[in-house]
């Protein structure tokens, strides 16, 4: 899943989800791909077509509890995130952090948009025992 978050802060913070059943944002900037080995998962970023006003690109993973209830995050290990040029030419490769048992979310890392308007990685590793919900009530999303 691939949150892209917006400056303003609490409630009506804009935040987008790119995930299994909503594969692209509105404007196209962010989209799922299906993932060529060895990648479990694959998403297209087009950070220059991000809007201004987004100022974070948040990478979690995540568990459907309704899908699988008695599931966690304890054997997400290993993990990496391969950067590709257009050409799928990997141009370099970012760690991230393990899950933990009794998490089924987990944020991985996050780009971060500087003053110049460069991006930069900052690692995640932050979980969450209450999934999804407490992750985007984390960053102050109200769930209904």
């Amino acid at each position: 899943m691939a949150p892209r978050l917006q400056r303003d802060e609490g409630p009506g913070r804009t935040l987008h989800f790119v995930f299994y059943n909503n594969l692209q944002t509105a404007d196209g900037s962010v989209r799922a791909l299906a993932p060529t080995a060895p990648d479990k998962a694959a998403v297209c970023v087009a950070f220059d077509g991000l809007p201004r006003e987004a100022d974070r690109f948040v990478l979690v993973a995540a568990i459907d509890p309704e899908i699988n209830p008695n599931a966690d995050l304890s054997g997400f290990t290993d993990a990496r995130i391969r950067l590709l040029d257009p050409g799928m030419v990997e141009l370099g490769q970012l760690e991230v952090s393990d899950g933990r048992a009794d998490e089924t979310a987990l944020v991985l890392g996050s780009f971060r948009r500087r003053s110049n308007g460069d991006w930069d990685f900052v690692l995640g590793g932050k979980g969450y025992t209450g999934g999804l919900e407490e992750l985007v009530q984390d960053f102050g999303i109200e769930v209904d």
